[in-house]
């Protein structure tokens, strides 16, 4: 019976080799299939029902955090696949069972070189492109428009400056009927939209009026904190025409969670016209907004 079992083992673990190879390629089939599905599934400009990927970018900034966030999945997949293959091959080939006499070697220096170097090759991969997406976002080219926010506890308020018409508007949740009349999404909605044009760099000065606050619009790939007293500043180039939609992501307080985001961005043409009956609509006596030094 002892050389039965001993004539199973080496056969039983052909077959759960076998089988964690299979299953390992399972995973990474059913990993493909998940992420073309979630991209398919990833709404522009705004969540969708099922949604599991980020929102489509829609600047370069955006587009860089994406790439880099599907990156990081990889990297991670391979890790776990390799450490689950790892655990399997010890727990097949180093029971008591299969090896009854165990080594006793206490020191590999070719296995302890390689796990100290292949972690730090790994980080490096990792901090290559991390970098370079903070340099991106760090970077401060030429603005063709500024547009200054201010957060309100719990609405915002935005300001154009004087090349443009000088005005300001609030920009507060709609509710109700007028939601289901503008036919945007529920708790995302303001009755004042911020338009910007189309590929051009838009510089947005942020700070708050009384409570910290937090400006957010995930498909162009920023959160920037409204601090009382401080100007915060960063800049995108939306690079597709269209509606999206954010909200205050920092604890403000109780209507905290109706304090959205509206951006729609239009040709340069519609952005004139906008513009020029933004004048008159959100018409102001105090000399236009006030906007701090910028390239």
């Amino acid at each position: 019976m002892g050389m039965a079992r001993a004539q199973e083992t080496p056969a039983k673990g052909r077959r759960l080799g076998r089988g964690f190879w299979g299953c390992a390629a399972a995973l990474a089939a059913t990993g493909l299939l998940g992420s073309a599905t979630a991209a398919m599934a990833a709404g522009v400009g705004q969540p969708v029902p099922w949604q599991m990927d980020l929102q489509r970018p829609v600047t370069e900034v955006a587009t860089e955090i994406y790439n880099f966030h599907h990156l990081l999945n990889w990297i991670m997949l391979v890790i776990v696949l390799f450490v689950l293959g790892l655990l399997i091959a010890v727990v097949v080939k180093f029971n008591e069972r299969a090896n009854p006499t165990p080594s006793r070697t206490t020191h590999n220096t070719m296995l302890e070189v390689a796990w100290t170097i292949v972690p730090v090759l790994i980080l490096v991969a990792i901090a290559i492109p991390s970098f370079r997406v903070l340099r991106t976002q760090l970077s401060d080219p030429k603005a063709d428009l500024m547009v200054k926010v201010i957060g309100h506890a719990w609405y915002w308020s935005y300001e154009y400056p004087q090349e443009v018409g000088g005005f300001k508007f609030d920009a507060n949740l709609l509710e109700g009927d007028d939601q289901v009349k503008s036919g945007q999404p529920k708790l995302l909605a303001t009755d004042n939209e911020v338009v910007v044009p189309v590929n051009k760099i838009v510089k947005v000065q942020v700070t708050a009026a009384d409570v910290m606050h937090s400006w957010a619009v995930p498909s162009f790939g920023f959160k920037i904190d409204a601090i009382p007293g401080r100007l915060n500043q960063f800049w995108f180039k939306a690079e597709r025409e269209g509606t999206y939609h954010g909200q205050c992501s920092e604890l403000c307080g109780q209507r905290h969670a109706y304090m959205p985001i509206t951006i729609k961005v239009v040709s340069e043409q519609a952005f004139q016209a906008w513009t020029a009956e933004a004048k008159t609509k959100f018409a102001r006596t105090d000399g236009g907004a006030k906007f701090a030094e910028a390239k």
